[in-house]
């Protein structure tokens, strides 16, 4: 797999009723060399399963599902996995343009 040129690293807790509003607006993007690091810090709603859902129809995205230990701790396990050579952040309740 070629290494992405950006990483965008998304964490996110109980995101459900935001986060496909979200990921469509990060696979929207006219720049699409990048990976997409979905940490789902131990959510108790639907979003590890949006999650999982997205990354079925797209190999861009990659998800890390963990216990909750808060925002700094999904950042960096994002970070840890990370191949691109710039690093992004959005939060799970953005849409971007």
């Amino acid at each position: 797999m070629k290494t992405p040129n950006i990483s965008i690293i998304m964490p996110l807790y109980n995101a459900g009723r935001y986060l496909r509003e979200t990921l469509d607006s990060v696979k929207m993007q006219t720049f699409t060399d990048y990976e997409l690091i979905l940490v789902n810090d131990g959510s108790t709603d639907q979003s590890g399963d949006i999650c999982n859902q997205f990354a079925e129809l797209d190999n861009r995205i990659i998800v890390i599902h963990k216990k909750n230990e808060g925002l700094s701790s999904a950042r960096n396990a994002g970070i840890d996995i990370a191949r691109g050579m710039f690093l992004s952040f959005v939060d799970s309740d953005d849409y971007i343009q």
